[in-house]
């Protein structure tokens, strides 16, 4: 749903910035925790591996799934 333009005035009037600058904020904010998330989750089960605790299928099916999970993020949220 699109807001009118007496809506945005209102936000912007009640708020002191925009909705599109709150999305963006948002949005970058979701995809920091994203990405730290990814790092945290890739370097964990890359230790796994380096310790023989976790085969190379296992890693890499970590990497496999943050990739994915990113690329359907971005889809989603940047479309």
């Amino acid at each position: 749903m699109t807001p009118s333009a007496d809506q945005i005035a209102a936000f912007q009037a009640n708020g002191g910035f925009t909705p599109t600058a709150v999305s963006t904020v948002v949005l970058s904010i979701v995809f920091a925790v994203l990405l730290l998330w990814g790092v945290w989750a890739m370097r964990t089960a890359y230790v796994g591996w380096a310790e023989q605790r976790l085969s190379q299928r296992q890693f890499l099916g970590v990497v496999v799934r943050f990739l994915a999970m990113y690329v359907v993020l971005t889809f989603f949220l940047l479309s």
